[in-house]
């Protein structure tokens, strides 16, 4: 049997989601701050959850380790660390569970077991969106010392990794659904073996047609049978019948007669 294409599905969503969840987790890039006043124009800051980097676009050089205490301190910082780090421990559960019901390697597939991995890859998938919109929501009214404040990539990475958590985990949490659907098939059978059982129903008369044997008929049929053979033998009596008598012939004398 053929792996499901729900849980292919699922199985390649789920992983490439973990990695764009990752970078989004690690990198510090979800905003960047430009014309800091007093610094210089090419410089560029950039703030993740974890670290502060420092960019000059003219010698790109970048300088990490920053420290920030007012932005560090902010309450969506806190919460989106401990809701990104939960998705990303939830998701690699969620994909050992998954794995363990697809089974790619035996005939049939664990439907239940498959689908509660895919339920908890859209858990997954959910954790990351939440702190990834908070974060887009009230970024400008975060602590900073310029208003020039853009997107950064880490939140566009964290989008996309959680919407295909999210698609991956809800295509493969249909085996649920068939599981159920499976069982009340099951269970029709057994509903309709009980109720014949209480309502017998009549057995039902079987009609024989009557069948004439060969014998009876050949013996009743007044017509007689004639055999290729008899035909021929008779074709040639007639004709000896037929046939003039030569009343002319008379015998010749031998030599030694004469």
């Amino acid at each position: 049997m053929r792996t499901p294409g729900i849980f292919i599905f699922g199985m390649v969503l789920a992983p490439c989601g973990w990695i764009l969840e990752l970078t989004s987790t690690v990198a510090p890039g979800w905003r960047t701050i430009n014309n800091i006043p007093g610094e210089s124009s090419d410089l560029v800051l950039q703030q993740g959850l974890w670290d502060i980097c420092r960019t000059f676009t003219s010698s790109r050089d970048i300088l990490c380790n920053q420290q920030d205490t007012q932005y560090f301190s902010a309450q969506i910082i806190q919460i989106a660390r401990g809701l990104m780090l939960a998705a990303l421990i939830l998701n690699v559960i969620a994909i050992g569970v998954a794995s363990a019901g697809v089974r790619c390697w035996t005939d049939t597939p664990q439907w239940t077991v498959a689908g509660i991995g895919g339920l908890l890859i859209f858990i997954s998938g959910v954790l990351t969106i939440i702190p990834v919109a908070w974060y887009t929501h009230i970024m400008t009214s975060i602590f900073s010392t310029s208003t020039d404040i853009r997107v950064g990539y880490c939140l566009v990475l964290g989008f996309i990794g959680g919407i295909m958590e999210v698609l991956g985990g809800l295509v493969m949490s249909i085996g649920l659904c068939r599981r159920c659907d499976g069982r009340k098939q099951d269970q029709r059978p057994r509903t309709n073996a009980v109720k014949s059982a209480r309502d017998p129903s009549p057995p039902h008369r079987v009609i024989v047609p009557s069948v004439i044997s060969v014998s009876s008929a050949s013996s009743a049929s007044s017509v007689p049978y004639y055999s290729k053979q008899s035909e021929m033998d008779f074709t040639r009596a007639k004709t000896q019948q037929d046939r003039p008598v030569n009343t002319a012939y008379k015998a010749q004398p031998y030599d030694s007669d004469l």
